[in-house]
């Protein structure tokens, strides 16, 4: 009995011990925590760093400038007298002046066309005034006072054309009275090569006539012409697109393509043709015309040429040309 008392006794302080412990554990926790630092985190200051120049080729884009309102250039004066695309009762007058002069205006009709611009540069080759082909004011006041120009070769025949390299004009005569003055282009003096060959291009001086022409596009080694007359071997007169107010033809004597579909009904075979003013020397190439006819070498320089009239040698061709005109 005793021995179970004893027993018991020490279960009950067991157990006593075991809670006293527990209990000394969980104030120690307790004062462990309450005494342990907080720490606190804050955020680093922000690091500015500053960007790298461009390199070169690296476009850098920058903020869009502000537009600033630019006030618009004023249109450019217009251009003095009268030109091309004019019309009104100072053109007809023009035209009307031009046509009593011989120059040929084309349709006298009020409109300043391209005939007209043809017309007035003509009259400036023969005066003398500069090559515009604007019916400046004094353009119009020469025309007031002009007078016909002299013949380059009085007495060279009641029909007869008449071509002054110097001044690049030609005039045509029709019973031995000046009918109509048309501006041309001749040889411009430059040296050109055809088929491995090279020489210059001249429209010789000299005396000559009229002797074969071919009616519509022709070809040659010396360029492409329309309604051509030869009256030197290969050397003609003939329509072109390009007639300039400066020799620029490969020795030919170019004239507008309006006056080239009426002026060959006006010079029949063996009208002469007299060539002034302009070098002596051979045709390019010593061309021949296309039936074969060589060309004066050396040309003529005094006597008049024959004018007996030849027969008519016409032949009509298709364009096609590969040379620039004549």
């Amino acid at each position: 009995m005793l021995v179970r008392r004893i027993v018991l006794l020490c279960a009950v302080v067991a157990v006593l011990s075991a809670a006293v412990w527990s209990a000394r554990q969980d104030t120690e926790v307790k004062t462990t925590a309450a005494t342990v630092p907080t720490t606190t985190t804050t955020s680093p200051e922000p690091t500015t760093i500053a960007a790298p120049p461009p390199t070169p080729g690296t476009t850098t884009a920058t903020a869009p400038r502000a537009s600033v309102a630019r006030t618009p250039s004023p249109p450019p004066p217009p251009l003095p007298g009268l030109g091309i695309g004019a019309r009104g009762p100072e053109v007809l007058a023009l035209e009307q002046r031009l046509n009593a002069l011989h120059y040929d205006p084309g349709a006298i009709d009020g409109v300043f066309d391209s005939s007209t611009a043809f017309a007035v540069v003509a009259f400036q080759k023969v005066t003398g005034m500069g090559r515009t082909s604007r019916a400046t004011d004094d353009v119009i006041a020469a025309l007031q006072t002009a007078t016909d120009p002299p013949s380059l070769v009085p007495g060279g025949g009641t029909g007869r054309v008449e071509i002054d390299v110097g001044r690049q004009v030609l005039f045509l005569f029709q019973d031995n009275a000046l009918w109509r003055i048309l501006p041309v282009s001749t040889g411009s003096g430059q040296r050109y090569c055809v088929d491995g060959s090279c020489d210059r291009a001249v429209t010789p001086a000299g005396s000559y006539h009229v002797f074969q022409r071919v009616r519509g596009w022709q070809t040659s080694r010396l360029g492409r012409l329309y309604n051509p007359l030869y009256f030197n071997g290969g050397i003609a007169i003939h329509g072109s697109p390009s007639v300039p107010a400066s020799p620029a033809s490969h020795g030919c004597v170019r004239i507008p393509m309006f006056e080239a579909e009426w002026f060959p009904s006006k010079v029949p075979n063996g009208t002469p043709v007299y060539v002034k003013n302009g070098p002596s020397a051979p045709v390019p190439f010593n061309e021949p015309a296309p039936d074969g006819t060589k060309p004066a070498n050396p040309p003529p320089t005094t006597a008049p040429p024959e004018t007996t009239t030849t027969s008519s040698t016409t032949t009509t061709t298709t364009s096609g040309g590969i040379l620039s005109p004549a």
